[in-house]
């Protein structure tokens, strides 16, 4: 059974940094996308960041470029968002997703391609303070 659980969200103030990991198991197939979602009250979910397995590519939504950073250490079957200089607009629950990609697929084309993600966790508050 497939398994995300993410960790790190919390309460911080404007400018400060937060770091999200989503831990994955389950697994039965090696190469994969994972993406971060956020969903703040009274809108719709949103792409953050997403990165595949296979070669690291990695991609941001706009309104977190320069500011997050993903990461994936295969060794420890996490993926981790590092989220500097947050600001209000940040504040929502943050999820993590996987989906299964084709065999030894690479370049951040492959993330464009994906619409659906099949696995998700349970989600992570992160509330940033003005």
């Amino acid at each position: 059974e497939v398994q995300l659980v993410e960790s790190g969200g919390g309460w911080v103030q404007a400018g400060g940094s937060l770091r999200l990991s989503c831990a994955v198991s389950g697994f039965t197939f090696a190469d994969y996308a994972i993406g971060w979602f956020r969903q703040a009250p009274g809108k719709e979910r949103e792409a953050v960041s997403s990165i595949l397995s296979t070669d690291g590519s990695t991609d941001y939504a706009d309104s977190v470029k320069g500011r997050f950073t993903i990461s994936n250490d295969n060794a420890k079957n996490t993926v981790s968002l590092q989220m500097n200089n947050l600001r209000p607009e940040d504040t929502a629950v943050y999820y993590c997703a996987a989906v299964q990609i084709p065999t030894q697929a690479m370049g951040v084309e492959v993330l464009h391609l994906v619409r659906d993600y099949d696995y998700w966790g349970q989600g992570t508050q992160v509330t940033v303070s003005s």
